[in-house]
């Protein structure tokens, strides 16, 4: 596992790897011309702007920025490394990667991020070894879930497992193993006693494992198989680098198909109502885990769906506070139904006693909009009190003000002036100024946390600002030539390997030369180079690769094994290209004839910002320096050069000038 992927693997899985497949796994994307749009993943968004290309092989938002190749997508929204992602790629698409297996000192050299990861799923896999080949494992364990009613193929499919009844089961057997103490502890596995010892957190607990998107294991749940009440019914893993409850759902990695093939989710509180709703056969159910909604969870949800169906208790007495959650969704956009089911009965007791057909016939039958279900929840504690009836209007502004959508609001202030039997435009105009409100909320805080940053900048300005390499990240204005440097750059990542003229080198042959081959003579006659440190890199790894067999600039460069180069090459790859800077026909797409006309004239101007770069330099030390010296005399001299080179250069203009 430690091995390195050659390069022929490496160009398999590219070669083999479908992005829109692969993003479509985290993001529910939409057709939009010849490519797919769908909600950015990596950024709060209500407005798709997030686009996937299957041409080229990228994805790309126009709002943050953020995207790249498949490999580059999994590396940001999986928090992977680069052969993680090859690896997941290779998986997915059945690449045969050879790997040794990981030895302890192994293990010690990899990220701890990674090593965590490598912890949990260990574990997990122990767990689920437990389950069916310990005597323990058989008898409490499988026969707990059993009594449930779950069939084994469900066990299966969400990983349950069982943690053995002695206190360091787990811990002695990892540490033999050659798995460090530091993380176990630091995924919630094991505790450390006073003594040093370590001792298991699940001790004979069922095992619920938490899967990320990826379907990672981040978390575990452990269930008591205790009578006693003073044992807590469920503990779980405590926050770790790899895992935040708050951007956690239960279920999502093996729900986001059917949630974006139904167009629906159904939201749940604990592990069982998921797992008891699957085996009935409805698998677009997600839980909470016994949280309150949270935006990251929210967030994550609205990549697959804009519909959401709340589940409560038939009892439940958390539903006034759940309340807070159905806010939460509508100022995120989501069209919200909520169910109550009957008394006696959760998600998880109710699937046990109907099928798919039947629970989702009652769903349609009895769900209600978000609007109706809260108007009557706090009518019935109001009943004749005015303070309760009014302050029952209130929150129901409170939530209709969050809605963003106008169309929406209206048809909302339409219904819930018929429910609550008041003039709709008393309600517009209450809407109204708590929107307004929570508009100045919002600037006001946005305010204070400027403020706060400004205090944070005063305080460290004593220490040096690293400079940022990148251009994608860097503030564009500190770089004269960025502008000029970028569009030469863009120009080499697409069309790098074409001919754009060709020169006679015999009375009856003439020589293609690439738009590459034109661009290094000209930056070897003029001793030019990319000021951005970035470009100068992608620059002379072009020239050291472009003359091999079947060299393709974008391939070549999204591909790179240097992730700052090919998240750069496919972010430039993916951003509108406008030729009309450079050529007045940019109805029709840069042939040959039309790159040898815009690269000279790119190149002349960047040859025009060094020279002017040089000048300003200039005049700044004329000014300073002495007029009788003999440094004035020369600086005068190199100044009355370089006017020459800028008049020389002016009267070039735009003529191509080819010379090899």
């Amino acid at each position: 596992m430690a091995n390195r992927i050659d390069s022929k693997t490496i160009d398999e899985i590219y070669n083999r790897t479908d992005i829109v497949e692969v993003v479509s796994e985290f993001v529910t994307l939409r057709k939009a011309g010849v490519n797919y749009k769908g909600l950015c993943p990596f950024h709060n968004e209500k407005t798709p702007s997030f686009v996937v290309s299957p041409s080229k092989g990228i994805c790309h938002c126009f709002s943050c920025g953020k995207g790249g190749t498949a490999v580059h997508f999994l590396m940001e929204h999986e928090q992977m490394t680069y052969p993680e992602a090859l690896r997941w790629l290779a998986n997915k698409y059945g690449i045969r990667i050879e790997e040794k297996e990981l030895k302890p000192e192994e293990l010690e050299a990899r990220g701890r991020r990674e090593s965590l990861f490598i912890v949990n799923q260990w574990a997990d896999e122990y767990f689920q070894d437990n389950l069916y080949n310990t005597a323990d494992g058989k008898a409490y364990g499988l026969g707990y879930l059993r009594g449930r009613g779950l069939r084994d193929d469900i066990i299966k499919k969400f990983g349950l497992g069982y943690c053995l009844p002695q206190n360091d089961a787990l811990s002695s057997t990892a540490i033999k193993l050659g798995y460090q103490e530091e993380y176990l502890i630091e995924t919630g596995l094991c505790f450390k006693r006073d003594n040093g010892s370590l001792y298991d957190k699940y001790s004979g607990r069922v095992i619920f494992p938490v899967h990320n998107l990826s379907g990672k294991v981040v978390a575990f749940g452990g269930r008591t198989l205790s009578n006693d009440k003073k044992v807590a019914k469920y503990i779980n893993s405590t926050e770790s680098e790899i895992y935040h409850k708050s951007n956690e759902l239960y279920g999502i990695h093996q729900a986001k198909k059917a949630i974006t093939q139904q167009d629906r989710c159904y939201l749940v509180e604990g592990y069982m109502d998921v797992i008891s709703m699957h085996q009935s056969g409805i698998e677009n159910v997600v839980a909470s885990s016994g949280t309150s909604l949270t935006e990251g969870q929210i967030r994550m949800l609205h990549r697959f769906t804009s519909n959401i169906t709340v589940l409560y208790d038939g009892d439940s007495a958390g539903i006034h506070a759940s309340l807070r959650g159905i806010n939460m969704l509508l100022a995120e956009g989501m069209n919200i139904k909520v169910l109550l089911l009957p008394d006696g009965d959760d998600p998880d007791s109710f699937a046990r006693k109907h099928n798919a057909e039947e629970y989702r016939a009652y769903i349609e039958s009895y769900q209600e909009d978000f609007l109706t279900f809260k108007t009557r929840i706090l009518q019935e504690d109001a009943h004749d009190d005015l303070q309760k009836r009014s302050q029952v209007v209130n929150d129901i502004i409170e939530s209709i003000a969050l809605i963003p959508d106008a169309v929406t609001r209206s048809v909302y202030l339409q219904e819930s002036s018929r429910l609550l039997n008041i003039k709709e435009e008393v309600l517009i105009r209450q809407t109204a100024n708590k929107r307004q409100q929570n508009e100045d909320e919002q600037i006001a805080q946005r305010k204070r946390r400027e403020a706060r940053q400004e205090e944070s900048a005063d305080s460290d300005a004593a220490e040096p600002i690293p400079e940022q390499q990148s251009p994608i990240y860097t503030d564009k204005s500190d770089n004269s030539n960025y502008k000029t440097e970028s569009a030469i750059m863009k120009l080499i990542i697409r069309y790098g390997e074409q001919t754009i003229v060709e020169v006679p080198i015999s009375p009856t042959e003439k020589a293609a030369v690439s738009l590459i081959e034109y661009i290094l003579a000209e930056f070897k006659t003029n001793e030019l180079q990319f000021s951005n440190p970035l470009y100068q890199k992608m620059w002379l790894d072009a020239v050291e690769h472009y003359q091999e067999e079947g060299f393709n600039a974008a391939t070549h460069f999204t591909t790179n094994p240097d992730i700052e180069i090919s998240k750069a090459a496919a972010s430039m790859m993916i951003d509108n290209y406008q030729l009309s800077q450079w050529f007045k026909d940019n109805t029709i797409k840069p042939t040959s004839q039309k790159l040898v006309t815009i690269v000279p004239q790119l190149i002349l101007k960047l040859k025009t910002q060094i020279v002017d770069k040089q000048l300003k330099e200039l005049r700044q030390q004329i000014s300073i320096a002495n007029e009788n010296s003999e440094e004035y005399k020369n600086l005068l001299t190199r100044f009355s050069l370089l006017v020459a080179t800028k008049k020389k250069l002016a009267k070039e203009g735009g003529q191509t000038n080819i010379s090899l």
